[in-house]
């Protein structure tokens, strides 16, 4: 059996859907603002301004976002995730939704395997029709979250996932393809004859660049505005060069 493994948040997704469900949260009053004023909006700005890293910026909001979500029932949660859906599940890169419809014309299954709640994930395999899927999951106690996560976003935690979902599926990962962004993903996409990475952080790419085994096999994606180019894997991550239009 053939499968595409997808990453979402900042590979099929242009963002993060848990930053955008924290954001709902506040929008509609459900969580106190200060929650993103006080322990976010200094990440979210030092990632904005490309001072900061993105990984660090995507950890903070994940620490905050656990906390702030105790004070909520799962049906202010469920609200405002359904919103997300309703009016941001529509906002990805081209390149990786038209990935998800290549492999499924092939017959390949597709999994999407994603740091984000799994109440989330769950939604948005639903709208690209996954095969299968699994995300960081949010444990509830009395109608309300505990603060306990089985996390998602690590690589340790996605390739327990691919080894799961090999068995399930006897899948032969050497035909199989793996889509990621971080080096959450490294494991997911080194366990695959296929990997892809997409607009890949500053830190992934380094991590490629000094194992030659997988820089020799990986592709490099970077969409920017309506233009898809591969990027050769020797790329100097400070500059533009050795990109190629994809046409």
């Amino acid at each position: 059996m053939k499968v595409a493994f997808f990453d979402i948040d900042g590979t099929i997704y242009r963002d993060s859907l848990l930053t955008e469900h924290f954001k709902r949260l506040i929008k509609y009053e459900l969580i106190d603002p200060m929650q993103w004023e006080n322990k976010v909006k200094a990440l979210y700005n030092q990632w904005d301004h490309r001072e900061g890293e993105y990984d660090e910026y995507l950890l903070g909001v994940v620490d905050s976002y656990v906390e702030a979500i105790k004070t909520i029932t799962i049906e202010e949660s469920e609200f405002a995730a359904k919103q997300v859906m309703n009016v941001k599940a529509g906002r990805v890169y081209k390149y990786t939704r038209d990935r998800i419809k290549w492999h499924k014309s092939k017959g390949h299954k597709v999994i999407f395997i994603s740091g984000s709640p799994e109440f989330l994930v769950e939604k948005m395999a639903k709208k690209y029709e996954a095969d299968d899927f699994c995300g960081t999951i949010y444990h509830i106690e009395d109608n309300k979250f505990t603060g306990e996560t089985t996390p998602m976003w690590d690589s340790e935690s996605k390739q327990k996932a691919i080894d799961r979902f090999v068995k399930k599926y006897n899948i032969d990962l050497e035909d199989s393809y793996a889509y990621g962004d971080t080096t959450g993903d490294l494991t997911m996409m080194k366990a695959v004859g296929h990997p892809i990475t997409i607009n890949p952080a500053k830190r992934l790419l380094e991590t490629i660049q000094e194992d030659e085994e997988l820089k020799g096999r990986i592709k490099i994606i970077v969409e920017r505005k309506d233009v898809i180019y591969k990027v050769d894997a020797n790329v100097d991550v400070y500059t533009c060069s050795h990109l190629k239009e994809i046409v």
